[in-house]
Order: structure tokens, then C-alpha cells, then sequence
């Protein structure tokens, strides 16, 4: 149905004003990152700064690793990012084709671990990692605990199970086996879904915070996001410092999101109709 012109008017309005509220923190940083220390501190605050400081952004790097830091994050959020990729792969197509006892039992059971608060699980995977598996400071103890997720395996069981059950059929009669056909048909028909959880999963990873701050002390081993604390100066709190170590921190994030947005936008509604 086509919509009248008011309405039009008013949806673009309302799209209008969302973007400035979502935008604009963003653009707040990018400025500050770029602004003086007597930009920052005038009252009421510029539209744009005076002159635009470059050297912000050098400062940073000399303050705190930022840079290693990054690496960290990167290598933390790739390890688990991949991992979720093959075991919610192999999980999802499990409950989707194979026919086994107690399935639909073990599915719920499988996606009641979503319903548990991250919280609850943190001195458990404390203890087992730090003290009895001794993985501190190192990336296999930053990863472990996440190496398998309910959510992308119930997101790729909803896509698996929108694949036609004939075509399914007509594979096996031909004499594909489970893997192969996992490989050569499932996997390239869920790429969009496939795209979606890589960003997800990339992004959730990325973002942590007190799991790394618990299980690394080396300075070597912080993330970005604990290294961000490092740009505070112990006697004033530089924004334009620290904002510009936020801006570097957001670069991969955004390179991601432009590369992943069409498949994240398809793999989202792609599924979504079979249960």
C-alpha cells in the first residue's frame, strides 16, 4: 500500500532524528580526538575544533600499546569467532538432519545454557582456567571459555532446517555423505547466517572487558578495552587522549561492519520462517 505524503514526511523525520541520536557520539569522539586540550575544556563545546591535532593520536601510542593491544583483541576475538563458526556448524546441522534419540530434549537443554547469566559462570571458569588449568596470560585461556555458542548454533539450526528435507534426501540417495554434504551444499547456502554469526561474534568478543582483566597481568596479554584505562593520566583525565585511542579502537570494528553489512542484513531475516 502506498503511503501518503504526510506519513512519508514523518518517517523520514523520525529516521532523521534516530541517526543523529545514534551518530552523534560517534562523531563527538572523532572530533575530540582531534581537538586541543583548551578545545576540550571550552564551555559551551565547538561544533569543530579550533585546529585539528593529528598529533592526539601519536600521543596516544606513546602513552599506552595501543597498537599491541589491538593485535590482542584481534587474535581473542578471531580464535573464538572461528570456533563458533565450526562447532555451531557441526551442532546446528546435527539437530537440523540427524535423526538421533532425546533430540528435541537435548536441544532444550542445549539452549537453556542461553538463559544462564554470564555471572553465574565466571568464578567456575576462574577457577578452572586460572588455578587448575594454570592458562593465565596467555590466549588459550582468553578463548576457552567461549569457544561454543547456543546462539549461533540455534541461529544455524533455524537456517539448516529452511533447506528443502528433498534435497537432503535426493543427497544421500546420490551417496553424499553427512560431511560432504555439510561441506558442499549446507555451508555455501548458509553463508549469509554464517556472515551474521562472525560478525556477532566477533564484535561480543571484542568488547569484553572483565574476563581479560581477570585472567591476564602481563601488560603483553591486555586487550583494548583495559588498555583504554591506560590513556587516563593520574593527575587529569586528557579527553582528546583518550578519545583518540578510542577512535583507533573503533577502526577494525567499522571495517568489519562494512564488509559483513550485506550478509549480516541478509542472515538475520534469512531462516526465520521454519521453526
Amino acid at each position: 500500500m502506498k503511503r501518503s505524503i504526510p506519513s512519508q514526511v514523518l518517517l523520514y523525520i523520525m529516521l532523521a532524528v534516530t541517526a543523529i541520536v545514534v551518530l552523534f557520539p560517534l562523531y563527538q569522539a572523532v572530533i575530540t580526538s582531534l581537538a586541543s586540550e583548551a578545545d576540550v575544556s571550552n564551555y559551551p563545546p565547538k561544533i569543530l575544533p579550533t585546529n585539528f591535532r593529528l598529533e592526539n593520536f601519536v600521543e596516544a601510542l606513546n602513552t599506552a600499546p595501543i597498537l599491541r593491544y589491538l593485535l590482542n583483541s584481534i587474535i581473542q576475538a578471531s580464535l573464538v569467532t572461528l570456533s563458533h563458526l565450526i562447532l555451531a556448524s557441526l551442532a546446528a546441522y546435527a539437530f537440523a538432519f540427524i535423526e538421533f534419540r532425546f533430540k528435541q530434549f537435548f536441544f532444550l537443554v542445549f539452549l537453556s545454557t542461553m538463559m544462564i547469566p554470564w555471572e553465574a559462570t565466571i568464578i567456575p571458569n576462574y577457577m578452572t582456567i586460572v588455578n587448575d588449568l594454570r592458562l593465565k596470560d596467555n590466549f588459550i585461556g582468553l578463548t576457552l571459555p567461549y569457544l561454543a555458542t547456543a546462539f549461533g548454533t540455534f541461529m544455524l539450526r533455524q537456517f539448516f532446517m529452511s533447506i528443502p528435507r528433498d534435497l537432503y534426501d535426493a543427497a544421500v540417495i546420490d551417496g553424499c555423505g553427512r560431511i560432504r554434504f555439510l561441506l558442499t551444499i549446507a555451508v555455501p547456502l548458509a553463508r549469509p547466517a554464517l556472515g551474521t554469526l562472525a560478525v556477532f561474534s566477533f564484535l561480543q568478543t571484542y568488547n569484553q572487558y572483565l574476563w581479560p582483566l581477570l585472567v591476564t597481568n602481563d601488560k603483553n596479554m591486555r586487550t583494548v578495552q583495559i588498555g583504554l584505562a591506560l590513556l587516563q593520566d593520574q593527575e587529569r583525565f586528557l579527553w582528546n587522549i583518550v578519545m583518540a585511542g578510542v577512535v583507533m579502537i573503533l577502526l577494525p570494528t567499522f571495517i568489519l561492519f562494512i564488509a559483513g553489512n550485506r550478509q549480516l542484513i541478509r542472515g538475520l531475516t534469512a531462516g526465520a520462517v521454519k521453526g
